[in-house]
């Protein structure tokens, strides 16, 4: 049986620059594949790759057996691929609900009636803890909620892969604790998840898998445990020994105290 998501040799030039370069990697059903590494290291341009945004790139990108090249951004996201951005922006003139009604209007494959959408869009904001918000204008959260929004727009779409751009950046740790329950609750729904994400004892306690990558290409495709003791991950990313194992627990061992 085929993985969900399988990359093959994918490459993203800028110029004379290969942002991505030859990476290739898979994704099961139902799988979370951590990708970490250093700013500039490709993993946006990666999704965006995936997601329809960077067009011109060269190699393989297949989801459920079909190729994604020269797809646009639209087609990819009825296929079942949604996405979160680093930076949320939501459509501040519309309500926190609207803003998720968008997606269940507009980014399912099939017609779907505003009562329906409406319905969809309030038990979604229930599973990221917005449901007492829904009619507040978008533009009135704040930055943590903000993230929140942003999962619950690409939620409306119902995919089954879901690609999450650093959704725990500048929250707190209890603020971490609590976007890690939300991811868990996703992945039990059966969609699976690609997470670039800084935060490391997030990729450690949830990933099933993390790939690393170093100037645009993989220099590790492993368990999280194997990389936390990869003395190149540690070199290329981590910077020392001492600051992984703080920041890094044992996957199962539960939150690490904050810091």
């Amino acid at each position: 049986m085929s993985a969900l998501l399988e990359a093959r040799n994918v490459t993203k030039r800028y110029g004379n620059l290969a942002a991505v370069a030859g990476v290739s990697f898979e994704l099961e059903e139902g799988e979370i594949l951590g990708l970490i590494g250093p700013n500039g290291a490709g993993k946006t341009t990666l999704v965006n790759v995936i997601t329809g945004t960077a067009p011109g790139w060269t190699g393989d990108v297949r989801f459920r057996g079909r190729s994604l090249q020269r797809l646009r951004p639209h087609r990819i996201a009825r296929l079942g691929i949604a996405r979160s951005f680093q930076h949320a922006k939501p459509f501040a003139a519309l309500s926190v609900v609207e803003n998720v009604m968008v997606g269940a209007l507009y980014g399912q494959g099939r017609r779907v009636r505003t009562r329906a959408a409406r319905a969809l869009s309030l038990e979604i904001l229930e599973q990221v803890g917005l449901v007492d918000k829904a009619d507040l204008a978008a533009d009135s959260l704040i930055p943590a909620e903000r993230k929140q929004l942003e999962i619950a727009k690409a939620l409306a779409t119902e995919p089954a892969l879901l690609l999450l751009d650093e959704v725990m950046a500048g929250l707190n740790a209890t603020e971490v604790d609590l976007a890690l329950e939300l991811i868990r609750n996703i992945q039990e729904r059966g969609v699976a998840i690609m997470m670039i994400e800084h935060v490391m004892r997030a990729i450690a306690t949830i990933a099933d898998r993390v790939v690393v990558l170093h100037h645009g290409e993989k220099i590790l495709d492993a368990p999280p445990a194997d990389v936390l003791s990869d003395e190149l991950v540690i070199g290329a990313y981590l910077g020392t020994r001492s600051r992984l194992l703080t920041a890094m627990p044992r996957r199962g061992d539960g939150p690490a105290p904050a810091r």
